[in-house]
């Protein structure tokens, strides 16, 4: 899932500064520099998203470094949170998903998704869509039209998702059931490899990012039949919503937002969060998102809380019809 256009983001990526000044909630502690835990490597979504947010701040006067914690699909670096000081002075960039969908999926988790973090903003949101190659017939042209295809070319009924496990994969399943139709998942290691394959027909249909199709959509090999957003892209105005072609219950995507450790009072959460509202109106941050397909939007520390938990309960019913599990 850190794989999100990654090409583009490693331009971008290598024209920031990792640093930013000093946020006052934790400067009274002696602190000089924060840090930003992320899961993924430098050049990725995730770490770009940090490195972004952290250039924002600096032209606040506020110093962050993003501190790299691989490994485990991010899980590394977010049970590194629990254990850091609840003083603003260490967070956590991570994808929603991490919070929501996770907790339903791993066997070690590694932290507890509801006790271990203090949501403090979104910052950008990622919407899904569903892409098809040159090998699915031109005659298919929306939901309906590929649903009857696969049901008059089984054959044909697979889909591949960025990874195993993640929010497009679950969406891929839940078209499956809501179409009746018994499409097989194909996980990749990211989105780099299942566009290479999607855009040279090995595979028939891929459920990704609106940002990973924006840079192949002019060259006709590739065609969106549908984005999961609840209303449609701003990137791509002319492709119907799932809920707009009968499918109201398929919706969703990912936001990457920023965390606090357990025990962070509250009024440095909302300093934190004021903060990051203030970023996202940085014209270059709102710049690098759009270039990329990445929509930026905040919310205040409990609406975000209400919406990830409102997301965990939702995603729980569908990760266990589904029957995937990872024993990672």
């Amino acid at each position: 899932m850190d794989s999100l256009s990654r090409r583009a983001f490693a331009r971008l990526a290598m024209a920031l500064p990792v640093a930013g000044g000093l946020l006052p909630a934790w400067a009274q502690t002696g602190g000089t520099t924060g840090k930003v835990l992320v899961g993924y490597p430098p050049g990725g979504t995730l770490d770009t998203t940090a490195r972004q947010l952290a250039e924002a701040w600096r032209k606040q006067g506020r110093l962050y470094v993003v501190d790299n914690r691989t490994g485990a699909a991010g899980r590394i670096a977010s049970s590194q949170l629990k254990r850091e000081r609840p003083d603003g002075s260490a967070l956590l960039c991570t994808q929603s998903s991490a919070l929501t969908i996770y907790p339903h999926v791993y066997a070690r988790l590694m932290y507890d998704a509801a006790a271990d973090f203090v949501p403090v903003s979104p910052l950008v949101a990622a919407t899904c869509a569903l892409a098809v190659s040159s090998v699915v017939p031109a005659s298919v042209k929306n939901l309906q039209d590929y649903v009857a295809w696969v049901r008059r070319s089984p054959a044909s009924a697979t889909y591949a998702s960025p990874a195993a496990g993640s929010v497009a994969h679950f969406l891929g399943y839940q078209l499956s059931e809501a179409g009746g139709l018994k499409l097989q998942h194909i996980g990749y290691r990211g989105s780099a490899p299942a566009m290479q394959d999607l855009i040279g027909g090995q595979i028939p249909v891929y459920f990704g990012f609106v940002a990973d199709f924006l840079p192949y959509l002019q060259q006709g090999k590739i065609r969106i039949l549908g984005v999961t957003g609840d209303k449609r892209s701003r990137f791509m105005p002319a492709v119907p919503t799932f809920i707009e072609q009968g499918f109201p219950n398929i919706r969703g995507g990912e936001s990457y937002g920023v965390f606090a450790p357990p025990g962070t009072p509250e009024s440095t959460t909302k300093a934190l969060y004021e903060s990051i509202a203030a970023a996202s109106k940085d014209p270059a941050l709102l710049a690098a998102f759009e270039q990329v397909g990445l929509e930026t939007y905040t919310l205040a520390p409990d609406e975000y809380a209400k919406l990830i938990q409102r997301e965990r309960e939702s995603w729980g019913p569908v990760v266990r019809a589904s029957g995937f599990r990872s024993e990672e």
